[in-house]
């Protein structure tokens, strides 16, 4: 994982993160980017697993 960006989003009353990381392919050595949208409190967890 190269770099990571966290943006925080509000939608009525719920409380919303939107996470993005980069992540390596094992079979080409490409770079392609995975997006999320969660809870704040699962954004360090989903980003370090991989």
């Amino acid at each position: 994982m190269a770099k990571k960006s966290v943006a925080t989003l509000q939608t009525g009353s719920k409380r919303l993160t939107k996470a993005i990381k980069m992540v390596k392919s094992p079979k080409t050595g490409a770079y392609t980017f995975v997006e999320a949208i969660m809870a704040p409190e699962a954004v360090n967890d989903w980003l370090n697993k991989q």
